[in-house]
């Protein structure tokens, strides 16, 4: 062929076999109790969105909010689409994960999933499913290693437990991957999306960059570290926590009161 107008011309996609294209999104947030006595602080817990599943396959499972790329629309904004299609949230912002194309993660066929981590604030949460989900709830999560090198996810709301094993395969450019020993009845590949999900935003919440994200424009660094350490799964001297943050924060004029407690200084994000 003389020109790559006649080599277009000539193409034909159909010979090519194809995989479909999804995109999943694990959106997180910070969760609090509801005490009331000023003698106990409130309890923080890190927090996962899942949908229930309306249809086959994983009929009634529970599974990340997600689904199929539409022509003209890139992956971010499909990723969008759907967890708002099926949850009603919103994310401002995500984060790439990875992609998970093992051939036999969908037993529809060929299909690809383009996984994202999403922050979202409590303020601006009010979850109901939608679209093809037939019903939408935040699960409370803890996922730990243990002596042997098992990673155990552990996803609750209410009476409803889902718990994965996984093991760590490799880590290459700070990121890790999972495979699945045990899928503790979580849709399609999805609780290795969710531990590698919780292994990316970890990476980043190491330099507090990702914890402003969790918090109002005013926060007091109590606040600050509560998230930080519900995300990261550690504990850290006040004092310590403080001389690590200095860069990142910066006081204003104003403060919070509290029953029982003195008044806290407010912070904000260093300009």
């Amino acid at each position: 062929m003389d020109s790559e107008k006649e080599f277009l011309e000539n193409y034909r996609l159909e010979d090519y076999e194809r995989p479909s294209v999804t995109a999943d999104v694990a959106a997180f947030m910070i969760g609090s109790d509801d005490r009331t006595s000023y003698r106990h602080d409130p309890q923080n817990k890190l927090l996962i969105l899942l949908i229930k599943r309306g249809g086959h396959p994983f009929k009634d499972m529970w599974a990340l909010p997600g689904g199929f790329l539409q022509k003209g629309e890139t992956i971010e904004q499909c990723a969008l689409r759907e967890i708002e299609e099926e949850t009603g949230v919103a994310p401002s912002a995500i984060m790439p994960v990875g992609v998970f194309s093992a051939p036999d993660r969908d037993p529809r066929g060929w299909i690809i999933s383009n996984a994202y981590v999403s922050v979202i604030s409590e303020e601006a949460v009010s979850q109901i499913g939608m679209d093809d989900a037939s019903d939408a709830q935040w699960f409370s999560v803890s996922f730990d290693r243990s002596e042997n090198g098992e990673h155990h996810l552990r996803l609750t709301y209410e009476d409803t437990v889902l718990e994965a094993v996984l093991a760590e395969e490799k880590v290459s450019f700070g990121r890790s991957t999972f495979r699945i020993a045990d899928s503790g009845n979580i849709a399609f590949d999805h609780a290795a999306i969710i531990a590698s999900a919780l292994s990316a935003l970890r990476d980043e919440a190491r330099d507090f960059e990702a914890i402003f994200d969790f918090l109002p424009e005013k926060f007091t660094l109590t606040a600050f570290q509560k998230v930080q350490e519900t995300i990261m799964n550690v504990s850290v001297l006040p004092g310590n926590f403080r001389r690590m943050i200095s860069g990142y924060v910066e006081e204003t004029d104003e403060y919070v009161r509290g029953d029982g407690h003195r008044p806290a200084r407010l912070y904000r994000r260093k300009q």
